[in-house]
């Protein structure tokens, strides 16, 4: 008798074959993300070859890859070729409140095989491996490649979208005074915490490219009185304020850089403010967290990490600063309270 489904998937050597795959799984989704599938099953079951029609690719081949990813939980294979969304497709909806459609185009962007295919340089040696797949830094790179670093900024603006709900929730950023986001991106974190706080005042502190896409977002909320934008190199300096916040910044550099701007900001703050960072906090042993994998990505593209609690501490005692407390949500992302020492 042939082994059940149950069986099979918890047979090691089936599983230790399939993360091996682990490429193929993130190819096959880029591509399903890329054909809005989700979206064209939002109502109801289509055939591969009417969702190949509307994606205009190729028919067999679209096939193969939505049965590949229904092994996964990701879409559902039904009779005679037919898909269905299943819950964790249907987050893949462009037009989802989870906002994940725009983070998986980014997490599974040709720009990650580019780089992960010398993930080995980074383990022998702890360095990032940009430089020796495509001879740049991330941070160079990504304004070489319009179509990745669109695909990169549209993902931290859904990131955003995707936390700053629940963070609103569990948070209360009231009587900050005037508040600077540092490397804010296009503003989707500030205009929120400023829509919600009408008693704040913001500064958008960005790099010049990226503050020109924030502009329009600050003007269609109706902010443009009480936000204001500025640019330059948080290694160099930040505009002063009142107190800071920074969402998956610190998390981008080693300990030495994070200091850096942790330093920049203690430097420019007025008065005894907070200086707040939305980050992921590694957890402890065997406990299953996005964050030990997201540690990976920083250690291979930019030269950072993602940490725990402990390391939060000693980064910001560094900086002069204390934690003051770590504030939970439904996010995978955290609060971490600092003031100074």
């Amino acid at each position: 008798m042939g082994s059940s489904p149950s069986t099979t998937a918890a047979d090691p050597v089936q599983q230790i074959m399939q993360m091996g795959m682990g490429s193929i799984v993130a190819s096959a989704l880029h591509a399903a993300v890329k054909c809005k599938v989700a979206d064209r099953l939002a109502r109801g079951a289509l055939s591969a070859d009417e969702l190949a029609r509307a994606a205009n690719v190729n028919p067999d081949a679209l096939y193969r890859c939505l049965r590949a990813l229904s092994t996964t939980g990701i879409f559902t294979e039904m009779p005679e070729k037919h898909f269905a969304n299943t819950p964790a497709s249907e987050v893949l909806r462009s037009d989802h409140p989870a906002h994940a459609y725009e983070m998986v185009l980014w997490m599974t962007n040709r720009f990650h095989f580019l780089a992960q295919a010398e993930f080995m340089h980074s383990v022998r040696t702890g360095e990032t491996c940009c430089e020796v797949a495509v001879k740049k830094s991330c941070f160079e790179y990504l304004p070489t490649d319009p179509e990745t670093n669109g695909e990169f900024n549209d993902a931290m603006t859904s990131l955003s979208a995707m936390v700053i709900p629940t963070i609103l929730e569990t948070y209360d950023f009231s009587g900050l005074g005037t508040l600077c986001d540092v490397a804010g991106g296009h503003g989707m974190v500030l205009t929120s915490i400023l829509k919600r706080h009408p008693d704040l005042k913001g500064i958008l502190f960005d790099l010049d490219h990226v503050i020109s896409g924030a502009k329009p977002r600050i003007e269609q909320a109706g902010l443009t009185s009480r936000c204001t934008t500025e640019t330059g190199d948080f290694f160099q300096a930040v505009p002063a304020a009142d107190s800071y916040v920074m969402k998956h910044i610190i998390h981008d550099w080693d300990d030495d850089k994070a200091a850096t701007i942790l330093r920049n900001c203690v430097k420019a703050m007025r008065g005894n403010g907070k200086i707040i960072l939305i980050e992921s906090v590694v957890p402890g042993p065997n406990l299953p967290s996005f964050a030990k994998w997201l540690d990976l990505e920083m250690l291979t593209l930019p030269g950072g990490r993602e940490r725990t609690e402990e390391q939060f501490r000693e980064l910001f005692a560094s900086a002069g600063l204390k934690l003051n407390r770590i504030v939970p949500n439904q996010s995978p992302l955290y609060v971490l309270e600092a003031v100074r020492a």
